[in-house]
Order: structure tokens, then sequence, then C-alpha cells
């Protein structure tokens, strides 16, 4: 079995797979976590990013699996891991955005999801950090965040305690014969009789076919700060900024949207940007320590779903890219979608909702 890309999708999936007694080779051009997953903030709000009925769905799934995911990290890898569920918090600052709030509230208690509308004072009582502009919240208490960073190290030693093989290499080419793929890279050909494509926004072709790639690339910016005292229990969200504290007092403040192209640099107007609007909504960030920048690129598909499946293309392949602003969300849905349906055939319903070949995969 290889898996190509080591980010948070294509680690949790060769964890998956290995943890049921797959032999798995893992292949980046990169350390593992190192792309897109590094300028992650770990938030799990389905409620949140899940802006339309299928992508809420699928991210409530994985939220779903996430307390009994973090618990089997944490054992098999003698690793511990930042995770909270202690919910996270929506706020104004004008009659507008406080209508938009109270929009999204109904919408929520719809679907069945709880939240709670707090007037200004009560959600500074809450969270005594908070702005006086701030105007109305909306409180998700089941959601929450975890540490990406740590996640991906907790993967990794997991997987390589149940013999998986990490090589650090670029992957040029894959190719499908009748009984086994291929994988080309810079430091040499090799097969498996499955190849999972976790590969984000670099897409990797098949071998002399050329087609419109399937994801965008998406720069977000992400600050590292670190405070002495906490300025909140639970992550924030703004109009402009979110804002995730961890228990080591480091701050993640995030992230820009920036279609650029593959540029990952950071820039001045970026990091100028997040921080005037994390200090709009908690003016005691203007105090913190600046740690530094991270940046990554996320892979968008163009109606912002995944790619998760078999290739319509290759038999020996499958795919699992596209996961956007929720790579770190949905990754142990993934882990647990691709594992069932490479190692034992089964389909589930979800995969009906991220075919490949919608795609062209």
């Amino acid at each position: 079995m290889i898996i190509v890309g080591a980010g948070i999708a294509g680690s949790a999936i060769a964890y998956e797979m290995a943890r049921r007694g797959a032999r798995v080779r893992l292949i980046d051009a990169r350390a593992p976590g190192r792309g897109a997953t590094f300028a992650s903030a770990g938030i799990l709000s389905p409620a949140i990013e899940g802006h339309d009925p299928e992508l809420l769905r699928l991210t409530s799934c994985s939220l779903g699996l996430y307390d009994e995911f973090i618990r089997r990290v944490q054992i098999d890898s003698s690793r511990e891991i930042d995770y909270a569920r202690s919910g996270t918090l929506q706020v104004a600052f004008t009659p507008e955005q406080a209508e938009v709030l109270a929009d999204n509230a109904r919408r929520l208690e719809s679907a069945g999801v709880d939240n709670t509308v707090l007037g200004a004072g009560d959600a500074r009582a809450l969270e005594p950090a908070l702005s006086a502009s701030i105007t109305a919240a909306l409180r998700l208490p089941t959601q929450g965040y975890v540490s990406a960073e740590q996640l991906i190290a907790g993967l990794v030693a997991a997987i390589e305690k149940r013999g998986a093989t990490n090589v650090t290499s670029r992957v040029d080419h894959v190719e499908d014969s009748s009984s086994v793929a291929r994988v080309i890279t810079a430091s040499g050909t090799f097969e498996a009789d499955a190849v999972v494509m976790a590969t984000g926004s670099w897409a990797v072709p098949p071998m002399d076919v050329v087609r419109p790639a399937p994801v965008k690339p998406i720069r977000g910016q992400l600050l590292h700060l670190r405070v002495d005292e906490r300025v909140a229990s639970q992550v924030l969200w703004g109009p402009e900024c979110y804002i995730v504290p961890w228990r080591d007092m480091s701050v993640l403040v995030g992230a820009t949207v920036e279609d650029v192209g593959f540029e990952e640099s950071a820039t001045v107007e970026g990091v100028r940007t997040l921080l005037t609007a994390a200090a709009q909504m908690v003016p005691a960030i203007d105090r913190a320590r600046f740690q530094e920048v991270r940046v990554g690129l996320r892979p968008k598909t163009s109606d912002e779903l995944p790619a998760i499946g078999r290739s319509s293309t290759m038999p020996h392949v499958f795919h699992a890219t596209g996961l956007y602003r929720n790579g770190v969300l949905l990754a142990p849905l993934a882990a647990m979608l691709v594992a069932d349906l490479v190692l034992e055939g089964r389909e589930h319903d979800e995969l009906a909702l991220v075919r490949p070949d919608r795609l062209g995969l």
C-alpha cells in the first residue's frame, strides 16, 4: 500500500491502513505535515465551516469520530495531543453581523446543532478578554480544536511503530497496469496493489495524461503568537479572523484566503490584516509575543467538497484530495472511508457526495 502525500489526510489514512495490518509506504517531497497542515489551526467547527448541507454532513460525521480517533492515536504513539471540545464563540460587531449570527443559529437549530445566541454582556462574561465593541455572539458548545502539529507527530510515530516506511522524495508520475500501480519518484519506482493520492494542491497526473488541475491552491497565512495570560477559554471567531488558544499559552490567529497560485511566501499585508482583526476582537493580543508566520496552500475544488474514492481512470488508484479548509477536521472520516473501501471493498454512503469522477479524477 502506497500513500502519496504526508499531510494530515495522507498521514491519517496511512495510520488507519497500518492499524488494520496493511504494509504501508508514505511518500512525500516534504517531511510529514510540512505543507498545508503546517499552516492549519486545527479548528473542529462543522457548524461554521459547513456552509452547505453536504459539507455540514461530512464535517459533522468526522467530528463525531474525533474522540475515539485521538484516543487511539495517543495510545498507539505514546504521545499527548492538545485536543479540546470546549466550544467556539462567533462574535459580531455590527447589527448586520448580529443578524447573520441569528440566521446561522436558526439554520443550525433546524439541523439539530446545539447552539446559544448571546448578548454582548453575556458573551463578555463568558470571555472577559473580548472587546467592548462586540454586539452579540453565537456559542457552539460541541466544537473545538486539535493541535495539527502534535496530531501529525502522533500519527507518524504510530505508523512507524507498526512498521510503515516513510520516503522523502518528489513524486513525478503514477502509472497503472492490469495488476499493480507504479509510483515514479525522484529516487526510484515503487509498486503496490493500491495507491492513495493525498497530494493536496499538488495533483500528480498519471503518465502521458494532461488534464486541468482538479484543485486550486489557496494560500492561507497563520500567525503563531505567545501570551502570558489566557486570552480565551475556547476558539473565537470574528468577521475577519479566528483565534485559537492552546494549553501551552500559544495562540494561533488565522487565516488569510488568497488566490495567488503556488506562491507560499508570507506577506506584510497578510500579517497586518490578521493582527488588526485579532486585536479588534481581543485587545490583549497587542501584548502577545510574535513567534512566526505559517503559510500553506489549501486545495480547493470547484464545489469546495473533497474528492475521496476510487479513481475513474486507474483501477488501483484512490483519491483523498481537495479537503480545502477542513483537512484536519475531515481526517478521521477520510481515513475511515478510504480504509474501508480499499481494504474491505465497503462503500459508505458519504462517498456518493465526494466522487472523484466529478472532477475528472
